[in-house]
């Protein structure tokens, strides 16, 4: 039984929160960077590429589907020096893909568990 077939689409959500979680805390981290624009991935769009039949070979298909879902996130006020990155909506958007994140992990080490139970009898 193969990993992917095991723990279904968690895999690759979890994979895919992962890098949600890097986007977004490099818009945290260049908050006060000049000219950085802030960016964001539509989780739901990422994953249904992701998820999809490869079209071309070679290419990771997270990796792909991550970039295919990539977006400028929306700011309420630019900053003169042309930085997009709205500090509170960035940590809030962060605060909720951790839990997000925390979730899709919570739900792989149960099926972890699961399998081992089922290996060692216990």
């Amino acid at each position: 039984m193969s990993t992917e077939s095991f723990l279904g689409i968690h895999g690759t959500a979890l994979a895919l929160r992962e890098q949600r979680l890097q986007l977004l805390s490099a818009n945290i981290a260049n908050a006060d960077t000049p000219g950085f624009r802030a960016q964001d991935m539509d989780f739901a769009k990422a994953l249904n590429a992701a998820l999809a039949p490869a079209a071309g070979a070679g290419a990771d298909p997270l990796d792909a589907a991550a970039q295919a879902a990539r977006f400028d996130a929306p700011s309420s006020q630019p900053s003169l020096d042309g930085n997009t990155v709205d500090a509170e909506r960035a940590k809030a958007a962060f605060a909720q893909a951790s839990l997000e994140y925390r979730a899709s992990l919570n739900f792989v080490e149960s099926k972890v568990r699961t399998m081992l139970t089922a290996i060692t009898g216990q």
